[in-house]
Formats: structure tokens, sequence, C-alpha cells
């Protein structure tokens, strides 16, 4: 992490820019610069300044406008990535393609794999009238929203690159998609069995011309079986002048073959391809580890009929506004608000808390939790498309999108090492003989072992699977982290701000003591006029207020709020200001009896809010809030990272050392503006990689300046629009030492394959040059390191929750 302010970088993207408006990829594959991982974050909402406990603002906060532009996936650099055809499970619904009038959908048969999805994106990459991109590989079908005038000249564009389409009315349906994978795999095994009958055929059968001819028969049926769509890939990259996978293991097959070494060219097409399926069904495991949470949503709900009556229906058909109910031990299809009944939710699969969560009326409920106790009915308030649980598989699947710094490291070496064994095997084969004396066979075969050797699957392969486990498991424990950058770089930081209200503590403060100074006005009509005021804003402050004090609010007139101070407004003619202690200073009404009761107030932890009219001040209202269970935890965890923990808040210093004393921060910053604030996050920022926790709302601006921005609770908030890299979807602080924890864990698991799958070509290159290693042992060598690899970083998914 560089000094300055600058945010990990995915692909194609020269600055950094976070959350512009864009469309989603549905598909985790999915990715134009405008399109895949853009979240939205142009978000307005009453801005209270809610980490300052006494500030009361009522204006609008506008968040910074951000944007990642998305990166193909390691995988779909077409000379450097490992190709196979996807038997895993069907497309998950939260990616299926769907046709519509806006949308053109192709099936393309040669496209099983990132290889030509990356061949493919980027020939239509910048294309006039494109807009989005959505690949589903197990179905091999393409789903493009272009201008329909433009549809032809997608289409002709991705057949001028050699692959043939077919246009459809709907996607292929899941069982036929299914049904398709199960014959590639009994295909793929018939070819391994015929391949080792054409290995026993060499060895125990005689050296004559008949039982030699009956041997290159049997093995050129094995290749044919599961070698040729890698031939017809693999002659197209060399005609593009590509050397791709399929490249390098086509000359590899076909140069053993002339040279009689047909057995081993038939093993060796086998065996990679056998391997490359069962690697492939690992990483989409991977990959579809977080879309599975979309089975928890029922497809049906019980709603409520406009005669009254209840009846099931389709989840996708209710509409906002629905009465509809579920009982005890089910789960909620949609989400929404609850309007009658009690009980306890399991709300595990949104925000990963197991403790069950007690729901009332007025309380809001998600699809695919649990309610585990009584009937509740309840108003829907999101369609099946856009709850909470469908936003975070969406924003992960988005997120797997993005190239994290090292998986970018080795699509760069991935190019340059690629070519440069294939210049090494070409030396190899040329070079001996002339100079050496070996024999051109023994030398053209050990090219052909370094060719094998040269693929770079599991190199390239060991990055992206770590990070999409890594991702798909924050998802699980309720943190949805937007790209795999941030979790890689999480693990850099070295100090962390925290907002006080709403993170560190509660944020729910209750009026604790009132204090009237005026003598002239009647105490109970200090009240309600400080009660009217407070009734005008959101903030939690102004709330504990007008929630701690009886009776009915007085009109007011020419209501305003003063950013960073307070409310203000006119009641029966009367001028009157409810703020901080900052603005009545400001005014220069603090005497000195005023400055010693709001100091030992605020030495008791609390907030004060004081009303004063044009004479002078009224009276005081102090608020305290409490701090969460978990921060304490949280901060001593931090702590033993070895990250600096600063509090950031606009409350006064007493206030704010009180409330860090109770948590075992040290650092306190107060009495901030949120332009304080984002100053302060510079600062950081330009000394070490910093993190920022906030609300996601009046600390957007703080979010976007820190190296990583965590917001909380982001189960309440559109996810679409938050300011943040980091969604904590509950309100527990100890997520952020976790992140880090998972963040140094991925990245040490990154290195360890890293170190291994070229470790492995290493020992290889040896062998093949100095030793004797066979075709047949450099592709078990190569394909065994691609799957070892794989089950290390897919480690990361069993990820134990607390």
């Amino acid at each position: 992490m560089t000094p300055t302010n600058s945010k990990p970088m995915t692909a194609h993207s020269d600055t950094t820019q976070r959350h512009s408006d864009g469309h989603a990829a549905a598909s985790c594959c999915a990715g134009k610069d405008h399109q895949a991982a853009a979240v939205a974050a142009n978000g307005h909402g009453h801005s209270h300044d809610q980490d300052n406990d006494h500030d009361h603002s009522h204006g609008h906060d506008h968040a910074h406008s951000h944007s990642h532009a998305p990166a193909a996936t390691a995988a779909a650099h077409a000379h450097t990535d490992c190709c196979t055809p996807d038997l895993g499970a069907a497309a998950p619904a939260s990616s299926a393609l769907k046709a519509d009038d806006g949308a053109l959908l192709l099936r393309i048969p040669a496209m099983d794999c990132p290889v030509e999805e990356g061949q493919i994106r980027q020939i239509l990459e910048g294309a006039a009238g494109v807009k989005l991109l959505q690949f589903d590989l197990p179905a091999r079908t393409l789903r493009v929203e272009a201008d329909p005038q433009q549809w032809a000249a997608v289409t002709e564009k991705i057949q001028s690159a050699g692959f043939s389409t077919e246009t459809l009315s709907a996607p292929p349906a899941a069982a036929d998609v299914q049904k398709a994978q199960r014959v590639e795999l009994y295909r793929l095994i018939a070819a391994l069995v015929v391949a080792a009958t054409a290995e026993l055929l060499h060895l125990l059968t005689p050296e004559t011309s008949v039982w030699r001819m009956v041997g290159m028969a049997v093995a050129a049926l094995a290749i044919a079986l599961s070698g040729l769509g890698v031939f017809k890939k693999g002659l197209s990259a060399l005609l593009r002048g590509q050397l791709g996978i399929n490249a390098l293991m086509s000359v590899a097959v076909i140069g053993a073959f002339v040279i009689g070494q047909w057995p081993e060219a038939a093993m060796v097409m086998a065996l990679y391809s056998l391997a490359e399926l069962i690697e492939a069904r690992s990483v989409d495991r991977a990959r579809n580890a977080i879309a599975q949470l979309l089975a928890l949503s029922p497809p049906q709900i019980e709603a409520r009929q406009a005669d009254g009556s209840w009846q099931i229906q389709d989840a996708k058909t209710v509409a906002v506004g629905t009465l509809a109910r579920v009982k005890p031990g089910e789960r909620f299809a949609l989400d929404g608000v609850v309007t009658s009944g009690q009980s306890a939710v399991d709300q595990s699969s949104v925000t990963g808390e197991s403790i069950p969560v007690d729901k009332a009326p007025g309380d809001p409920v998600f699809a695919g939790t649990i309610n585990q106790s009584g009937s509740l009915e309840f108003e829907v308030s999101k369609r099946s498309s856009d709850t909470v649980l469908a936003r975070i598989i969406h924003a992960v699947e988005q997120a797997q999108g993005q190239r994290a710094p090292t998986q970018r490291f080795v699509d760069s070496f991935a190019r340059i090492y690629t070519p440069a064994v294939f210049v090494l095997a070409v030396a190899v084969a040329v070079l001996p003989p002339l100079m050496l004396g070996w024999p051109w066979l023994t030398a053209i075969y050990k090219a052909l072992v370094l060719l094998v050797i040269a693929c770079p699957c599991a190199l390239v392969i060991s990055t992206p699977v770590t990070v999409v486990s890594g991702l798909s498991a924050a998802a699980r424990r309720g943190i949805l982290v937007k790209g795999g950058a941030y979790l890689e770089e999480a693990r850099k930081l070295r100090v962390v701000a925290l907002d006080k209200t709403g993170t560190i503590t509660a944020g729910t403060p209750r009026l604790v003591q009132t204090r009237m100074l005026s003598t002239s006005t009647d105490a109970r009509q200090i009240e309600r006029i400080a009660k009217s005021l407070a009734a005008r804003s959101d903030h939690p402050v102004s709330k504990a207020v007008a929630a701690g004090i009886d009776g009915e609010a007085l009109e007011v007139d020419n209501f305003a709020a003063e950013l960073g101070r307070g409310v203000k407004g006119d009641i029966a003619g009367q001028s009157y200001v409810l703020g901080n202690h900052r603005w009545i200073h400001e005014r220069g009404q603090c005497s000195a009896e005023v400055e010693a009761l709001m100091l030992a107030m605020e030495e008791q932890g609390q907030t004060v809010s004081v009303l004063a009219s044009a004479q002078g001040v009224l009276g005081l209202f102090a608020v305290a809030d409490t701090t969460k269970e978990s921060s304490k935890q949280a901060i001593a965890e931090l702590k033993a990272l070895g990250i600096r923990t600063v509090m950031l808040t606009g409350d006064n210093e007493a206030t704010a050392r009180a409330i860090a004393a109770q948590v075992g921060i040290d650092e306190v910053k107060a009495n901030l503006l949120p332009e304080d604030k984002l100053q302060v996050i510079n600062g950081l920022v330009a000394q070490q990689p910093a993190g920022m926790v906030g609300d996601g709302v009046n600390d957007s601006p703080s979010l976007a300046a820190a190296s990583i921005g965590f917001s909380m609770g982001g189960a309440g908030t559109d996810i679409a629009k938050e300011a943040a890299d980091i969604l904590i979807m509950n309100d527990d602080l100890r997520r952020v030492p976790e992140t880090v924890q998972l963040s140094q864990r991925t990245y040490a698991i990154l290195w360890q394959n890293i170190i291994f799958a070229l470790g492995i070509k290493v020992v290889f290159f040896a062998l093949a040059v100095f030793g004797n290693a066979s075709m047949w042992m450099a592709v078990f060598a190569d394909m065994g390191a691609s799957l070892l690899v794989v089950f290390n970083g897919l480690r990361l998914l069993r990820v134990s929750t607390k």
C-alpha cells in the first residue's frame, strides 16, 4: 500500500474509483468496464453526522460516486488459462440468463471455459451499443444487452473469431444442461479406459506391424474421445498467434504421436481432459458456494388475497406491499416489515450471526431467514430479485469478477512464462542434437515433455479459486467484500479509525438528565420546545431527546438544520436553537455556569444538547449512549493484530474519552465535523494503510478516502448504494478483525499455491532435460499440482463461525 490515498485497482482501471451506477452482471464472469462490479453510491439521505452525538444537522449528504472497473478473471486470458467442460451444477438462479426484448441470447457450442469467455469479451468490449455481457459456461450461452440494431454486428464479431453461434429465445433447461454434462463425463471416462488399453497393448503385445497398427488405432480413438475439442481450440489459438494451454497440449500430443509415442499421447490427452474436468467442478464449487444461499429462500409464500383469504403463491409474483404470513419453523421468502406477531428469527444466512433476533411489529425481516417461534405477518418490502439475500449474492458474484493484485501479477507472469518455455522446448529439440550429439527423437521427446510441463494451469488457477473461496467464506460470515483486491489488501492495515455512534456504541441513546436554566420560562414549556425541535430531526441524539420528553410537540415554523451544529425554528413567533456546545459558543451564549454544567455532564460520558433563544440558554438535555458488547473484544483483537485504533467523533472530548476508555481505544479525535474526519483519514493514509469503520451514510467521504472502508449494519441498507469497500451485514465490530485475519489467511494460501505450482515446474524441468521424465508423468504432475492448489484454495470455505 502506498502512502498516498490509493485504493486497490482492478484491471483496466487507471484510477481508483468506486461504486458508480452500472449494470450488475448476473454471472460471476460478466464484465464490461461500466457494467460488472459497479455498485451505485449516489445516495441521498438525511444526514445527521451520526458519529457526532450532539450534532443536529438536517441535510443531504451526497456520497462520493465511484466505480470499480471490472476485469476479466485470471481465467479469461486465452494465452494463459486452463480450459475444460464445466460439469458442475447448472447455473444458479442468481445468474440464470434470461432472454428479453432488450437482450440477445446466444448459444456458443465451443465456449465451455474461461479461455473462450475471455476471447469473446475482448471481441465485444467497447463494441457500439453493447451494454452488458452475461456468461453461463455450463450452458454455453451468452446474454448480450445491446441495442437491437447491433445484434447482427455482435453475432458477426463472434463468428469472425471462429465461434459458431445459435440464437436462442430462452436459456437451456437446467435438466438438459445437466444431461449434457453427464454425457461429457461418461465420454471422458471412456477415453481414459481406451487410453489405458492402448498402454496395455504397447506393453503386452509383440512388436509386429499388425499390433502396432492396432495400438495406433486404439490410441487415436482415445485422443478423439477426449481431445478433438482441444485440437480445434489449439489450432484456432495458434492461427491467432496465441500460445494457450490448448495449443501447447495439441502440439505435444501430435508430436508424441508422430515420433511413435502414441500410447503416451493418448494417456496425456485423456488424463489432461479428465483432470481438467475434476478441477473445473472444484472451481465451480467455489464460485457457486455463496450463490447456493439463494436456495434458502422458499419459492412460494403464503399471501393475503384481495378477498381477505390466505393462499400459497409463487414468491416471484408477489408485489411490494402485499401482506404475507410465515409460520414457526418456516423461512421467509421475501423481505418485509413485521405488522403482526412476535417471534425470534435466525438471520445467520444474511448477517452471519447465529443468535436469533427478536422481531415485533415494525421490525424488518429478510428472505432466507428462519422464523423460529411465533407466527408473523409482514408487509412485503422488496421483490424477490431485490431482497437483501439476492443483493448479497449479486454483489459477491460481481466481486468475483475482479482480479486481486496477486492475481494480476500471476497473469502477467504467465504471459511471459508460457512463450518462454515454448521457446525453450524448441531449443531443446534442436540445439542438443546439433551441438551435443543427442539423438533427434530423444531431444524431440524431451521437448514435448517440456511443452506439457509448460502449461500454466496450476499457476494461473491458483489465485482465482483462492480469492473466490475467500469472498464466499466472508459472505457466509456476514462480511460482504466488494472485490478480491480488498480481501487481499485488508491484511496491510496498520491503523483503523472508528466512528463512535452506531459503530462503537449501540447508536440508541436515551435522555438521562435535564437541567433548566431559565427563570422566566416554565420548565414544562422548555421541555415542549426542545421536544418540538428535536422531533423534526432524525439524528439519534435528537430522537432520544424527543422520546424522553412526554407530551405533544408544538408547531414549528421556519425549521432548518445547521450542518455540524444543530437545528433551529420558530415556535409561537419566538426563534429557538437546539444544538451542540460549539454552536452555543459561536452564538456567544456560553456563560461560566453553562460551561461548568456541561463539563460535568460530559465527564460522565453524556452528550449535551443546549436549547437557547435569542435571550440566552434555556436548558440542557443530556443523552447517553452505551457501547456494544462486541466493541471491547473487537478493539482487543485489532490490537493483537498490531493495528492501532483511533476514535473519530464530532462529540466533545470528555464524552469521547469516556467511551474510548470503556472499549480500550487509546487515541481519540473529538469535536470533528465531517470534513475534519476526512482530513484526519487523509493524514493517516498518507502515513500508512488505514481503514475506516463507519455507518456508511455521513461517513461516506471518509470511507472513500480510507485505504479500505468498512460500513456497519449493511443488512438494513441498500447494498448497491454503499460507499464502503466492505460491508459488515450486522453490527458486530468483531467482523473487522475477522476480515483482517481472513485476508492474512487468503494471502498465505495464495503464495502457498504459487510457490507449489512453480516448484513442481522447476523439478520437472530438471527431470525432463537431465533425467527420464515421461509425458504421462509430466501431465500427472501438472494436473496433480492444479488439483492440489484448487483444493488448498477451497480450504477457505471451511472458515468456522464464532
